[in-house]
């Protein structure tokens, strides 16, 4: 089985900055080849083109083409020729392709299509009660017609998607994945009564009310200190050139001081921030299934997190992390503290995660899962 991934970003020196949805990418990639399935990277959006050989995963680099008004449609017959090229010589049997602005509306593949749902535009735009672009919503819907068989990382994204651009398509659940094997147990030391929250500082990932949780916590908890990793962003509702910035005087006096931002760190980094965090927060109001939720447990970090949409398909409040309603911050700081004071609890909610993780994330579950669906997809292609 050959199985290629069209994608905006994915996480190799020469592709460039990657986020989730790259994370989420290698990691499936990683357990397909692991499978044996030849796994091909199509990665557009890059400054030049190229091809980069890493064994059972092919990369190509797909620049895109520059034309004003044009450059959309030039750019995805671009991909279209590339894909239908390597499925003419042999070297892909299916391709699967984001939701996020609808890459493939308009593409005309010779090979079966899949299309993942791990949030569109329009879906963001929804959670975060933001006005979609008219164009990025046509487009994503043109995509989700047009695809042969449509995935969902969870099943909340799934309905809610479906009702936003009411499909009448069904989908299949197939979550995020993250390797074990990458991830291993960690204890913070003695004392370290460090919240981590990595990932991107932006108002929908709830950077906006974790210095009023922060501050509460710091009340009942003055040895606790957060630790803030990842890149700054612009905060659209306010036109603030940074969210960083709009967060600083949110801080009370005294909790400011117990605040460190370390900006963006290295992909392989996080891992060693993780190993120190005594607890990991993440209060955000819009996903669509967090890789960085699963990493963290499967570290068996104890988690304090959103109880919004998607939430319960990943924690099991009060058994392996609690969740909670962002703008609920006194209830959000009082478990965060309840976590800070009681190392039996951490070690209890940490093992529980990773239990959790190894059943329903790893890549070897997944990976199986998606052959699956895969070799579904190809045997009702064959019959057309």
């Amino acid at each position: 089985m050959k199985i290629a991934f069209l994608t905006p970003e994915y996480p190799h020196p020469k592709t460039g900055h990657s986020g989730g949805l790259g994370t989420s990418i290698l990691n499936l990639a990683t357990g397909l080849a692991k499978l044996g399935v030849k796994v091909v990277i199509l990665v557009y959006q890059q400054d030049a083109d190229a091809f980069i050989d890493e064994g059972e995963i092919k990369i190509y680099r797909i620049k895109n083409i520059k034309l004003k008004g044009l450059s959309w449609l030039l750019t995805r017959r671009k991909i279209q020729r590339k894909i239908n090229a390597l499925t003419m010589q042999g070297e892909l049997d299916l391709v699967e392709a984001p939701d996020w602005t609808g890459i493939t509306a308009y593409m005309r593949l010779q090979c079966p299509l899949s299309v993942k749902l791990h949030g569109s535009d329009t879906y963001f735009c929804h959670l975060d009660q933001r006005q979609v672009k008219a164009r990025n919503r046509f487009f994503e819907k043109t995509a989700l017609k047009k695809a042969d068989a449509i995935i969902s990382v969870s099943d909340f994204t799934g309905k809610l998607t479906k009702q936003l651009f009411q499909l009448k398509k069904d989908y299949t659940v197939i979550p995020n994945s993250i390797d074990l094997s990458k991830f291993s147990p960690a204890r913070p030391a003695a004392n370290e009564n460090t919240i981590l929250y990595f990932g991107t500082l932006i108002r929908k990932k709830g950077l906006l009310e974790l210095p009023h949780i922060f501050n509460e916590v710091l009340e009942r908890h003055p040895q606790a200190r957060l630790l803030l990793v990842g890149n700054d962003s612009a905060d659209r509702q306010s036109g603030s050139p940074s969210t960083w910035k709009l967060m600083k005087p949110l801080f009370s006096e005294k909790a400011i001081d117990r605040v460190q931002y370390l900006g963006p760190v290295p992909y392989s980094h996080i891992k060693t921030h993780i190993a120190h965090a005594t607890v990991c927060v993440f209060p955000t109001f819009a996903e669509a299934l967090p890789v960085s939720w699963i990493e963290a447990m499967a570290m068996e970090k104890a988690v304090v997190a959103s109880n919004i949409g998607w939430a319960p398909e990943v924690i099991d409040d009060g058994k392996d992390g609690y969740l909670v309603h962002p703008k609920d911050h006194a209830l959000f700081a009082d478990r965060l503290v309840r976590v800070l004071n009681n190392e039996a609890l951490r070690t209890q909610l940490g093992a529980e995660a990773r239990r959790k993780v190894r059943e329903k994330f790893s890549i070897e579950v997944v990976a199986g899962q998606s052959v699956a669906f895969y070799e579904r997809q190809l045997e009702q292609h064959s019959r057309k």
